[in-house]
């Protein structure tokens, strides 16, 4: 089998699918490897260093994609000119596809995968089980975003984040505010305890109390009247009851904070609106929202993804997008072990083993043999025709 890595094209992605090491796995592992030239040169990895690892090097994408039967990228193959090069054209039918496809979100993308009878899988339809992970690119990345949102967070805060005691008097620390408590909230308390931060924390699944408490964080929540526990450590819509009573807290703890950070994502899609304009209207000026969910449209009102705005009371909201390419050494080594750890959970007698009772490869495939395959994009297109 033949596994090639293209450079991405989308822009502002600067991380590579695979890195040396990890080719080096997989090249002992019996798989050939090629890369495109210049493929790992924006996560700072040579072309140099995938020779020694005994990679192939391809300058012509034509020539590398063509001829793989697995490619493996970071984001979607593109299909328009702006997003690069027609990839999926590229592609032989009957290959496979390991990316970061956000599915639900892509569907032309999707379509065309099908068109091209490509079988695709999307690393963020992985389950979220034991087994699985050391696939898990979602919390891999999510961490990343998670570290960097805070840091961003004290960088726009026109105070100190620690307590100071100085001959001029005391510093009281930042009172931080952390919504969603998965990976990327988790990191998002653990980070700023580390910077010296008072940190809140909420979540609707009142279960992940003890870990925000673990890293440092206060947990603030409500009793809920039905569970929001949505399978695979993702979290569910409320029911309007409870989304009265969530805002409620949330209206509470938004005035008091000096910098919050938001990471609620629906099945790690779909970003509620939990923060209003008038919630933001009620914040002490030189507060910083930083929208870790603008990628799924945000979890504030006001936010506008990939940009900062600063409202009337001089509040500034921050949507950055794709944080983890913003740190890509590290985030292309996570994200490059998560999709070697994929190929060979399934690389059995020198071949991928295609086993559809498998529930990691039948919850993960997107489109097989012309077909989409999986249940929430199907529903998604139905809803799009």
């Amino acid at each position: 089998m033949k596994i090639a890595v293209p450079t991405e094209t989308w822009p502002g992605e600067n991380r590579v699918a695979l890195v040396p090491e990890s080719c080096k796995k997989l090249i002992q592992a019996g798989i050939e490897v090629a890369v495109e030239s210049d493929a790992g040169k924006r996560a700072f990895y040579p072309d140099a260093a995938y020779r020694e690892a005994g990679v192939q090097l391809v300058s012509d994408v034509r020539e590398l994609l063509s001829g793989a039967d697995f490619v493996l990228k970071v984001q979607p193959p593109a299909t328009k000119p702006e997003q690069g090069r027609p990839e999926i054209e590229l592609m032989r039918p009957g290959s496979m596809l390991l990316a970061t496809l956000m599915s639900t979100r892509n569907l032309d993308i999707v379509r065309a995968l099908a068109a091209q009878k490509i079988t695709a899988f999307g690393t963020e339809a992985i389950p979220r089980t034991t087994r699985a992970q050391t696939m898990d690119t979602l919390s891999s990345m999510a961490n990343i975003a998670g570290y960097k949102g805070v840091i961003i967070g004290a960088l726009e805060l026109g105070k100190y984040f620690p307590m100071f005691m100085t001959a001029a008097g005391t510093v009281f620390p930042a009172k931080l505010f952390v919504i969603g408590a998965g990976v990327a909230g988790l990191q998002a308390i653990a980070t700023a305890k580390r910077l010296g931060a008072s940190v809140t924390a909420t979540d609707v699944r009142p279960e992940v109390k003890e870990q925000i408490e673990s890293v440092g964080g206060k947990y603030v929540g409500i009793e809920l009247k039905e569970s929001a526990a949505g399978g695979g450590g993702y979290a569910k819509e409320l029911s309007d009851e409870d989304k009265q009573r969530q805002k409620e807290l949330l209206a509470e703890q938004v005035a008091l904070s000096d910098v919050i950070v938001t990471t609620a994502l629906i099945r790690g899609v779909f970003a509620p609106k939990l923060i209003t304009r008038e919630m933001v209207a009620r914040m002490r000026p030189g507060s910083v929202i930083v929208d870790l969910a603008a990628e799924g449209g945000g979890n504030c009102e006001l936010s506008k993804p990939g940009q900062t705005i600063t409202t009337e009371n001089s509040v500034k909201v921050v949507a950055p997008l794709n944080l983890p390419s913003t740190m890509p050494l590290h985030a292309s080594l996570l994200y490059s072990r998560n999709l070697t750890a994929f190929v060979l959970a399934f690389w059995k007698d020198k071949a991928f083993n295609l086993d559809w009772t498998d529930e990691i490869l039948s919850q993960a495939v997107i489109t097989h043999a012309g077909e989409v395959r999986n249940k929430f994009t199907r529903e998604a297109m139905e809803k799009n025709q």
